[in-house]
């Protein structure tokens, strides 16, 4: 039997420590990882190896040689450019005709019984078994479902948190029968995951999954290299670790040199003719390459250190990797998470910061303290996104410094010569800031227009009408104002959607930015008739008859919707009580006190000066709340249903975009005027795409935010204010008089606290309960996964993409009936957590 091992993996996100030298090749107790699974192989019986390269074919090839070394005989395919991980193998086909053969990647740590696996296909006949492992954090990788016989049931490539429905995901290690190749196509990029699996599994293939018991770590991140580091030293996985074990846990190869008065405490590993000098002290975890010197005094403590490396008196590692050939000199100190690339210098008394990366052959000058990435690199973060942007502390997570990166990153993405739309809210820090964003652009041969201070709706109105390739908006986070968010917009001016945010990641964790030649340096311009051009295209596309004499009373909050309103509203004849109009840098956003001040004082005034209704724009002109003519305010979600059943009344038609999380009182009230309902992701880009569907006539998200389609498709306060108007206005109905006749909903929500690493294993539990039960429920995944009861009751869990945390809705006919099923399902959350 054969194998393919996958080996032209380029290994971007473990970058510096790939920046000259391919992923399977990076060292885990000082060995290169694709070492330790030809070693596998050959454990197994296989010694006949065809290798799949592209990245830096040569250094593979020339390491490994044809295997003799190991024992097993190496053939190599390589491609000139990159064929997916079925073309890779496609590509060595005509070495794989003659009978089975196992597909492995060459970049992950395993010990899976691939014998096992073997017998478990030829038992089932399969026509692809599929290595499988259940992971604590599934978004990376494929997920898989399989049935109690182990075939395969449904497959999703690298979900969001909301798709999560199990923790049992693609290894990528799998058995094939050679017929299979002939449903890849030749010469062209194929992926087995995406591509080919998914076409056979809906032909009825025979696919099985194993699920194996072994290890499995991909070893894609810094985080996971160090982690699998200590797990190889703390015999998690079965590796042949080189070397006598000097005491328990101490692992020191036969021609190392380690003085009797140097501390060593396992578990650790010191390669071959490597040196520890008297006084040095290494703790737990410490991998220390071959050839590398420890002078006295040097601290070392779960460090990953690879060949050739000098480390001076004194000097201070912890948490760390150091590339091969770099020597830090006297007293230096690298902090956690910090990666040294391959033949740097850190000169003595440096200190290089947690989660620093230096790039290959640069030298940190003595004394130096560094905060940020050598070249071009900044520490990543867990999540650079969040539900309203690029958010932090003013000063202290958003600087000026991290703006000019993230512009920086955004320019790299698009072609030279773009242009972007900027716009910013009424704070100071935004101003401050974007003006390092608009810097950052045009210094990457990015054209800016900018808006200066502009609500977002308008800002997204002329990213999408100028043909911009996009557009970066700053506003205080609202509720906080030592907060500020960065809204970075597509050419549609909605918000940047999951794959293009990943993309944008990517270039900003590793960054290598984009410069421009002094002649392709940008320009920034300031476009005239901004408000005025917003306005005209509204007012044209929204129908305002009837609204002539109406009686309305607005609080701008003192943000940008007064820049707007005042034109826009004089052009369409209505009698308007404004306050808050006027910009507020001292205050560009409120507390919540502050807030329920607020609309008390516009539920007053609506009431007594006899408007037909008030409505109060957040501080960027995107969300707005409502107050009835009786002065009463409208929650968010009843302001939902209200302004669906105006529009639903008189169009008597299409569809409306809802997230999965709106009562289902909504179906009611569309069923009843003739409209039909679209349910999306909780994702305000999800929404935002639906909305720019066929035959659209609303869209809304439950929390102000609202889309009037025949305008725009994304969420507009001033377009859906001035809708407002005009539906008011036909109707012979008052907004309470709406809000009474639409059905009360008895929708709960309940939050439970979840470990990161425990949100596949709910998700899993979460579907295995559904599966146990007997009641005939119904499962729905358009995001999270959603249980319907035959009674028309549902619940939806969903896992928090930014918290720790698991959301539940929960809705029935009534309330004491939906509070038993949050609490049945919340309890299930709970156990699959523990």
């Amino acid at each position: 039997m054969k194998a393919v091992v996958m080996a032209g993996g380029e290994g971007t996100r473990l970058r510096p420590m790939t920046a000259n030298q391919p992923k399977p090749l990076l060292p885990v107790v000082n060995r290169p990882i694709m070492e330790h699974v030809l070693r596998l192989l050959k454990r197994h019986g296989v010694t006949e190896t065809v290798v799949t390269l592209q990245f830096l074919a040569a250094l593979v090839r020339n390491y490994f040689g044809d295997g003799d070394e190991l024992g097993m005989s190496l053939q190599y395919a390589t491609e000139d450019v990159p064929l997916g991980t079925a073309g890779s193998v496609k590509n060595a086909a005509d070495r794989l005709r003659d009978d089975r053969f196992l597909v492995i990647s060459g970049d992950a740590l395993t010990d899976i019984d691939l014998s096992d696996m073997v017998r478990f296909h030829r038992e089932n006949g399969a026509l692809i078994t599929i290595g499988l492992k259940r992971v604590p954090n599934p978004l990376e990788f494929g997920i898989v479902i399989i049935d109690e016989a182990g075939r395969v049931q449904r497959f999703l490539e690298k979900p969001t948190w909301g798709q999560v429905f199990s923790d049992t995901v693609n290894t990528g290690v799998y058995v094939m029968e050679p017929e299979v190749l002939d449903h890849v196509a030749s010469g062209e990029p194929v992926d087995w995951s995406s591509d080919v699996f998914p076409r056979l599994l809906a032909s009825g293939a025979p696919i099985f999954g194993y699920v194996a018991d072994g290890y499995w770590e991909d070893v894609g991140t810094h985080e996971s290299y160090l982690k699998a580091q200590a797990d190889a030293l703390s015999g998690k996985v079965r590796l042949d670790i080189g070397g006598f074990e000097l005491s328990p846990g101490v692992w020191v190869a036969e021609s190392a040199s380690v003085d009797p008065d140097a501390t060593l405490k396992g578990p650790l590993l010191i390669g071959d003719y490597a040196k520890v000098e008297a006084g040095a002290e290494l703790r737990e975890y410490t991998v220390l390459g071959n050839n590398a010197v420890v002078r006295e005094g040097a601290f070392l403590h779960r460090a990953v250190v690879h060949d050739n490396v000098y480390l001076g008196p004194g000097a201070h590692l912890r948490g760390c990797v150091v590339g091969k050939s770099t020597d830090i000199m006297t007293g230096a100190r690298i902090e956690e998470n910090a990666v040294i690339g391959d033949e740097c210098v850190i000169e003595p008394e440096a200190y290089v910061s947690s989660g620093v990366k230096v790039y290959p052959f640069k030298t940190i000058e003595a004394g130096a303290v560094v905060n940020t990435s050598v070249i071009w690199e900044s520490r990543g973060q867990r999540n650079l996104f969040g539900p309203r942007g690029v958010s932090g502390l003013v000063n202290v997570e958003i600087t000026p410094e991290l703006c000019v990166r993230l512009a920086s990153a955004y320019a790299t993405t698009l072609k030279k010569g773009a242009h972007v739309v900027t716009s910013r809210d009424a704070s100071l820090a935004a101003r401050a800031l974007k003006r390092a964003v608009i810097s950052a652009l045009t210094a990457s041969a990015i054209n800016v227009l900018d808006l200066e201070a502009a609500p977002l709706p308008v800002a997204r109105f002329h990213t999408a009408r100028d043909s911009a390739a996009g557009g970066i908006a700053l506003r205080t986070t609202a509720g906080d104002p030592q907060s500020v968010d960065i809204v970075i917009m597509d050419d549609r001016g909605a918000d940047l959607p999951a794959g293009a945010q990943r993309k944008l990641e990517r270039v900003f964790s590793r960054q290598e930015f984009r410069r421009a030649f002094p002649g392709e340096i940008a320009e920034l311009h300031y476009p005239a008739r901004v408000v005025e051009d917003y306005t005209h295209e509204l007012l044209r596309r929204v129908d305002m008859s009837g609204i002539a004499g109406m009686k309305v009373v607005v609080d701008c909050a003192g943000g940008t919707s007064s820049l707007v309103l005042p034109t826009l509203l004089g052009r369409v004849g209505v009698e308007v009580l404004t306050v808050n109009a006027r910009l507020d840098d001292a205050s560009p956003t409120e507390t919540l006190a502050e807030r329920r001040r607020d609309l008390q004082r516009l539920s007053e005034l609506v009431s007594s000066s006899r408007a037909a209704f008030g409505v109060r724009f957040d501080p960027v002109g995107e969300r707005i709340a409502l107050v009835d003519e009786m002065g009463q305010l409208i929650g968010e979600e009843r302001a939902l249903l209200v302004v669906l059943d105006l529009v639903a009344a008189e169009r008597q038609g299409g569809q409306v975009a809802l997230p999965v999380t709106t009562t289902r009182v909504a179906e009611q009230v569309c069923r009843f005027h003739g409209v039909q309902v679209q349910w999306t992701p909780t994702a305000l880009d999800a929404l935002t795409s639906a909305a720019a569907g066929e035959d659209m006539i609303f869209a809304g998200d439950g929390r102000g935010g609202f889309v009037v389609p025949e305008f725009s498709p994304a969420v507009d306060g001033l377009a859906a204010f001035m809708r407002l108007l005009g539906l008011v206005a036909r109707t012979r109905l008052s907004l309470s008089q709406i809000d009474a006749r639409i059905p009360e909903a008895k929708l709960l929500k309940r939050t439970v606290p979840t470990r990161w690493a425990a949100k596949g294993a709910v998700m899993r539990s979460v579907i295995e309960a559904v599966e146990a039960s007997a009641e005939g429920h119904r499962i729905d995944t358009t995001d999270g996964v959603r249980v319907v009861g035959e009674d028309g009751s549902w619940v939806l869990i969903i896992p928090a993409a930014t918290e720790p945390v698991t959301d539940l809705w929960a809705e029935a006919h009534d309330v004491d009936t939906a509070q038993a099923l949050v609490e049945r399902w919340a309890r299930i959350v709970e156990s699959g957590a523990s």
